[in-house]
């Protein structure tokens, strides 16, 4: 059910069958142009691939030109009041305007926004959340519910398309997992543009993980989803590995090493999780679409992940290297971390 309408930030495609696009956000101060240029590259360097950055004032429209002229990776201007920092941002190299039309005044304000846009081909992303919506919606529905995401945003799209202007992205955020799935999938059957999906003041990096992977995970595993921002009270370049994670665990798309390690149980006589924890680090910015196992014992080890590229399973003071199910060799315990990582380099 991926959205049909394809639109372009820079040089990442959106809907339309188009991979979906992990992005970020910086939470450097908007107008401190050098630490928000080495945050964005932290964040390129991770693979982020849309960075927004919030322009609440002249000084950060200054910034979104340095990050232009920094890194390689679509740059998305944040608004929220007013339409000159739009216009501005716009001019300012912005490959993406996030703007609720609503929110900046008279309907002249709005064309002018959208004829920037079109002229310069920047598609706006309509940012709806549960503490955004209108008063007069919030009073039909009683609550933020999932039909008074979708009639708000469905609101300020038909302010945009009054102008002609359909070069659209929608985000209905809430941080209630079940209300931000229900109103992303009554989005899908009542318009078709691309979706950015994620659940927003999810929390800090457990809990948040744990939120998005759950509402993320549901709505790509139905199809729905066009580009993701895992939204984490952490450093960003933590919200970027946790969407590629959340993306690989359910298939949508393979980023590097798929590591699959066993809970342990009473057979396990190596140091598993430590050794899990150091394989996962390590193979962190590998860019193999391989699938490692670090498994817990020679009984399990090779059978049940015998799918595995490469993987070790542990013994008593040993261990065994095997690939697709089949034993390598035997491998004193303290050096099986050095032996896996050796193997991994030979594929």
């Amino acid at each position: 059910m991926a959205s049909k309408k394809q639109v372009k930030v820079g040089n990442i495609l959106l809907g339309g069958g188009a991979p979906v696009a992990v992005q970020s956000m910086l939470n450097t101060p908007a107008g401190d142009a050098q630490a928000c240029v080495a945050q964005a590259k932290a964040l390129e360097a991770a693979g982020c691939e849309i960075i927004r950055t919030t322009v609440p004032d002249m000084a950060a429209v200054k910034t979104v030109a340095a990050l232009k002229e920094a890194v390689a990776v679509p740059i998305v201007a944040d608004i929220h009041f007013d339409y000159r920092m739009a216009l501005e941002a716009a001019e300012a190299g912005a490959d993406k305007i996030r703007l609720n039309p609503g929110n900046i005044g008279a309907d002249d304000r709005v064309k002018a926004v959208a004829e920037k846009c079109r002229q310069k081909n920047i598609p706006i992303r309509i940012g709806v959340n549960s503490g955004s919506v209108e008063k007069e919606i919030l009073a039909k529905y009683g609550a933020p519910t999932a039909e008074a995401l979708v009639e708000s945003a469905l609101y300020h799209v038909s302010l945009l398309q009054k102008h002609d202007f359909d070069d659209i992205v929608i985000s209905l955020k809430s941080s209630s997992v079940k209300t931000a799935v229900e109103a992303y999938r009554l989005m899908a059957r009542k318009a078709d543009y691309p979706l950015h999906i994620g659940i927003t003041e999810a929390g800090t990096e457990r809990m948040g993980m744990l939120k998005s992977a759950a509402g993320i995970g549901s709505l790509l595993l139905d199809g729905i989803g066009d580009t993701v921002r895992v939204s984490l009270t952490a450093d960003p370049v933590k919200e970027v590995y946790a969407a590629y994670d959340i993306l690989k665990a359910v298939g949508v798309r393979q980023k590097g090493v798929n590591l699959v390690s066993c809970p342990t149980c009473g057979r396990t006589r190596i140091d598993l999780i430590g050794l899990a924890s150091r394989v996962e680090e390590a193979l962190r910015g590998c860019d193999k679409n391989i699938t490692v196992a670090v498994m817990g014992c020679a009984v399990n080890g090779p059978g049940e992940a015998s799918n595995a590229d490469i993987g070790i399973a542990g013994g008593n003071g040993y261990g065994l290297l095997f690939a697709k199910g089949q034993i390598l060799r035997k491998v004193p315990e303290s050096e099986l971390f050095g032996a896996l990582l050796e193997e991994i380099e030979k594929l």
